[in-house]
C-alpha cells in the first residue's frame, strides 16, 4: 500500500509540468461547461428577470410538457436528423471518395495543389461561407441558375435558398463544399499505412486501378470509417447552428428550422428562459447518451483493429 502511495506521488512528482500545463485548461472546463449547469434550475421555474432567479415560481416539469406538446419542437427535432444524416452520408462519400482520388493521383506538384485549395473552405467562417453560398445560388446574378438557363434545364432562374423544397439538399451540399478537403485528411494518413507491396502483387496479378481500389484500398481503410462513422453518429442531433441560422429564411423554417435554432427563436428570441433552457436540456442529455453510446460501440469495434 505505501509502495503504491509512493509511486503514485512519484508519477506525479516526475510530469509536475505537464500538470501545470493542464491547469489552465482545467479551469476554462470548469468555467465555461461545468458552472454553468447550474443554471439548468431554470427548466424548473418559470423564470422572470425581474423576479430573480431565487423568487421565481417553480414548476417542476411544466416546460418539458409544453416543449413536447408543441408541433414545432417535433419538426425542429425532424430537420435536425434528416440534415444531419444527409450531412453525415454526403461527407463520409465525399471525403473517402475524394481521398481515394488524391491517393491515385502520382503527380506530386498538381497533388499538393488540390489538397491545399480543397482545405481552404475550411478556414473560411460560415458568414463569409453563407455570402458565398447566396452569390452562387441567386436568381439575379447567381452562376448556377446562368448556368442552367443557358443549358436550357430551367427556363427561369430558380430561387433556391427561397424555396423550402430545396433546403435538405442545399445544407449538406454546402457542408461538403466547405469540409470535404479537410474531412480527406485522416482517410489520406490512414491510406499511408497500407503495406505498397500489396499494390505491387495487386499489379503482377492483373489487377487494375480500380480492383485496387476495392480489394486493397478500401478495406485498409475500413477500420478507420467505422470509427469515424460511429463517432460521427453520437453528434447527430448537432446539425450545425451556424450554417442553419445564417442559410435559412421565414419561408424555409419548415425544412430549415434545427432544435439549436429553434432554441433561439421561441426560448431566448421569446423571453421565454425557462422554455429554451428546457429544450438545451433535452438536445445535451440525448447528445451525452448518443456520445456515450458511440464512445463504447467504437471502441469495442476498434478491439484488435489497426486504426491508422
Amino acid at each position: 500500500m505505501q509502495s503504491s502511495k509512493k509511486g503514485i506521488f512519484s508519477t506525479i512528482y516526475n510530469q509536475r509540468q505537464l500538470i501545470v500545463l493542464t491547469f489552465p485548461f482545467l479551469i476554462m472546463v470548469l468555467i465555461f461547461n461545468y458552472f454553468p449547469l447550474w443554471g439548468w434550475l431554470l427548466a424548473f421555474k418559470d423564470y422572470k428577470p425581474y423576479l430573480g432567479f431565487q423568487n421565481s415560481e417553480w414548476v417542476g416539469f411544466k416546460n418539458f410538457a409544453d416543449l413536447f406538446s408543441d408541433v414545432y419542437f417535433f419538426q425542429a427535432l425532424r430537420n435536425t436528423l434528416v440534415i444531419s444524416c444527409l450531412k453525415l452520408i454526403f461527407n463520409f462519400l465525399s471525403s473517402i471518395t475524394f481521398a481515394i482520388l488524391l491517393n491515385e493521383i502520382k503527380n506530386m506538384l498538381f497533388k499538393r495543389t488540390v489538397q491545399t485549395i480543397s482545405y481552404l473552405p475550411h478556414f473560411v467562417s460560415w458568414v463569409v461561407a453563407a455570402n458565398i453560398v447566396y452569390t452562387v445560388l441567386s436568381p439575379d446574378y447567381g452562376i448556377i441558375n446562368d448556368l442552367l438557363v443557358k443549358f436550357h434545364i430551367i427556363k427561369e432562374p430558380i430561387n433556391f435558398l427561397g424555396e423550402p423544397q430545396y433546403f435538405w439538399f442545399i445544407a449538406p451540399a454546402t457542408e461538403v463544399w466547405k469540409e470535404m478537403g479537410w474531412n480527406a485528411i485522416i482517410y489520406l494518413a490512414a491510406m499511408t499505412n497500407i503495406d505498397p507491396q500489396l499494390y505491387e502483387a495487386a499489379s503482377i496479378d492483373g489487377a487494375g486501378r480500380l480492383k485496387r481500389i476495392w480489394y486493397i484500398t478500401l478495406p485498409g481503410i475500413l477500420p478507420t470509417v467505422k470509427i469515424l462513422l460511429i463517432m460521427n453518429v453520437g453528434w447527430i442531433l448537432n446539425a450545425g447552428f451556424e450554417q442553419m441560422y445564417l442559410l435559412q429564411r421565414p419561408s424555409t423554417l419548415d425544412y430549415s428550422d434545427i432544435l439549436e435554432t429553434y432554441i433561439l427563436r421561441y426560448g431566448i428570441g421569446s423571453g421565454r428562459w425557462s422554455y429554451a433552457t428546457a429544450a438545451g436540456i433535452f438536445n445535451s442529455v440525448v447528445s451525452l447518451i448518443l456520445v456515450t453510446t458511440a464512445n463504447k460501440v467504437a471502441s469495442k469495434i476498434g478491439e484488435g483493429e489497426r486504426v491508422f
